[in-house]
């Protein structure tokens, strides 16, 4: 409690007190003894009343004689004559005075109101998060943090060399904020960071200040958003006045996109006066409102740039904007760096070969590989992590969770097996193909019965219609096996055809690759930051052209896909002995390694299939 507040309460309380023993000390020269009307009426007929004060219900005087207590005054209620003369005849002692209902009254109503007012207290601490009730409703649920709090700097970020040398100069900034108008430039107000999830947006704002030491706000952009409306506003206001009163200060607004959608595309209902826009004008006011000089400084991220608002994003707002991306091969193995400091390794685990088994994952993921990794280590008592148990978190995070209870009969286990190995031996088969790691008949996760790992070389970020063609063949090498094999479908196939038909749409629809339609793209997809074969749509397709053109895109994807299933038959067709022979070692073993598939595919370690070498 403030010196302040302290001050008051002990003034206050010595005020009452005095108050209260001021009355006690006049009340003890004027005591009044309230004594029943009987008394009073036998007293008059002894004759020791001196006089009286006679009303309509009370009878007050003073006596001749005090009474034991010492009291001269006293006071008494009146009974009707008729009632007194009765009881006096009975014997009964009796007093005007009648036992007094104002307290039960008082309490009868005030009980039911309290009861009231404290439900509704409740409900709204429940309501607001806990956070003070309807009267700190507008309070910011921000959290303060000091640089000891964060514990994070640019030493524990990883993988993000180009976003990390974009915010050192924020750092510098907030050290030294004279420095930087000395020539009449300023700090751009607002900083977007930009990535898919997990890829450390909110660990970079973080250690942002951790390196500058200066107190870090940090919200949430949903946790403007209530349901009364102008609440979202009033805590913008908060928290902006009290990072004015910390500065040099970063204000963090993680998910920038729950805040700072596009106003006016809610539907019909959307308006100036919904909550959540309210709330997006009141941060636009507040960001005009301050002068970047003073060293306060607004970090925010956000997975969805492309349905923020344009106010947000213009120059004077969020000024600049730094893509924190997935990172390549040289980043996986800085990031896996910082989390295998914590780790007890083996001697064979090379962090190379981990950041090779995982293209495409974020820092989130690696981080969670390590963990999934020493977990494993840990089940079966072992004193340090392997190899072998990152290999086996890999499959885990990538393919999901071993079923070995899930039973197949042995018509289902025997598909299963050609169809991954028709995947196998068709990367095998191809030129420029990603090597086969591994190859299961295990059942995993929600719907695999089974499954096949190839490892990359290398990070992809163009591919070519060739690439793009082989890769759906060894999609569709399982469906392939099943028509050479057994002469009929199944369902197995089911996740393949759609990413096959999904890569043949985006090359005749959004590559331009299709001699027929030519170099146009009939497809605007919402997409993210992110670009290349990799990049996945953030939301519906938009389609602009008429009924002719969507017919001839469906017959030109169906071309494709149809040509590239034969190619693959054909391929499978000239290595049946191969299928045959890998498909019942798989049914034997369970799983195969990259080792082994070499050898059942006729390839000794290091000599380059048939088909390469016809290829070259």
């Amino acid at each position: 409690m403030k010196r302040e507040s302290k001050f008051n309460i002990s003034y206050w309380a010595a005020a009452i007190i005095a108050i209260v023993a001021i009355q006690w000390i006049a009340s003890l020269g004027q005591r009044v003894a309230t004594i029943p009307y009987s008394q009073f009426q036998q007293l008059v007929r002894e004759n020791k009343v001196a006089e009286a004060g006679v009303s309509d219900r009370f009878v007050q005087g003073t006596l001749k004689e005090p009474l034991p207590g010492g009291e001269t005054r006293f006071a008494t209620t009146r009974v009707e004559p008729e009632i007194a003369e009765e009881l006096d005849r009975h014997g009964v002692r009796y007093t005007g005075r009648i036992e007094s209902t104002l307290l039960r009254d008082i309490l009868a109503l005030i009980l039911p109101i309290a009861l009231f007012f404290g439900v509704w207290i409740f409900v709204s601490r429940r309501l607001m998060g806990g956070q003070g009730g309807l009267m700190q409703i507008g309070k910011s649920k921000a959290k303060v943090y000091v640089e000891s709090d964060t514990g994070v700097t640019f030493a524990d970020v990883a993988g993000v060399d180009e976003a990390k040398d974009e915010l050192r100069e924020i750092v510098d900034f907030l050290k030294d904020p004279d420095r930087y108008g000395r020539l009449g430039g300023r700090m751009p107000k607002g900083v977007l960071l930009v990535g898919p999830p997990g890829t450390g947006k909110t660990l970079l704002a973080k250690a942002v200040a951790g390196e500058a030491k200066v107190p870090f706000f940090s919200i949430s952009g949903a946790e403007f958003v209530e349901m009364f409306v102008g609440v979202g506003a009033a805590r913008v206001r908060d928290l902006f006045e009290q990072a004015r009163g910390k500065a040099p200060a970063i204000i963090f607004i993680d998910e920038l996109d729950a805040l700072g959608r596009a106003r006016g595309v809610g539907g019909p209902y959307a308006g100036g006066h919904s909550e959540a826009e309210q709330t997006l004008n009141q941060l636009l006011v507040e960001m005009d409102g301050f002068d970047a000089r003073s060293g306060l400084i607004i970090l925010a991220a956000t997975n969805r740039p492309e349905i923020l608002d344009s106010a947000l994003l213009r120059a004077g707002r969020f000024d600049r904007q730094v893509l924190v991306d997935r990172p390549d091969k040289g980043g996986r193995i800085a990031i896996l760096g910082v989390h295998l400091r914590k780790v007890k390794l083996a001697p064979d685990v090379d962090a190379e070969k981990v950041a090779a088994l995982t293209p495409g994952f974020t820092g989130a993921d690696l981080a969670n590989l390590a963990n999934e990794a020493a977990l494993r280590a840990t089940r079966r008592g072992a004193d340090s992590v392997t190899m072998d148990d990152f290999n086996n978190a890999v499959e885990r995070i990538v393919a999901g969770l071993e079923k070995r209870n899930r039973l197949l009969n042995p018509r289902e286990r025997e598909i299963v097996a050609y169809h991954e190995m028709g995947h196998a031996l068709v990367a095998l088969g191809l030129p420029g193909s990603d090597p086969v790691h591994k190859v299961s008949i295990i059942p995993r996760g929600i719907g695999a019965l089974g499954y096949t790992i190839q490892r990359p070389t290398e990070d992809r970020f163009l591919m070519t219609r060739e690439e793009l063609e082989r890769k759906m063949m060894v999609l569709l090498g399982g469906r392939a096996a099943e028509l050479i094999v057994f002469k009929h479908l199944s369902t197995g196939a089911a996740d393949d055809l759609q990413r096959v038909t999904d890569i043949a749409r985006s090359m005749v629809a959004r590559y331009g690759m299709s001699e027929r339609l030519g170099s146009v793209a009939y497809d605007r997809d919402s997409r993210s930051f992110l670009t290349g074969p990799n990049a996945a749509p953030m939301g519906p397709r938009e389609r602009d052209y008429g009924e002719e053109t969507g017919d001839a895109i469906d017959k030109e994807v169906r071309g494709i896909v149809d040509t590239v299933l034969e190619r693959t038959l054909g391929l499978l067709g000239e290595r049946r002995d191969a299928l045959e022979r890998s498909a019942r070692r798989l049914l034997e073993k369970e799983t195969l390694d990259e080792a082994e598939l070499l050898e059942l595919a006729g390839q000794a370690a290091g000599q380059q299939p048939a088909a390469q070498r016809a290829a070259e």
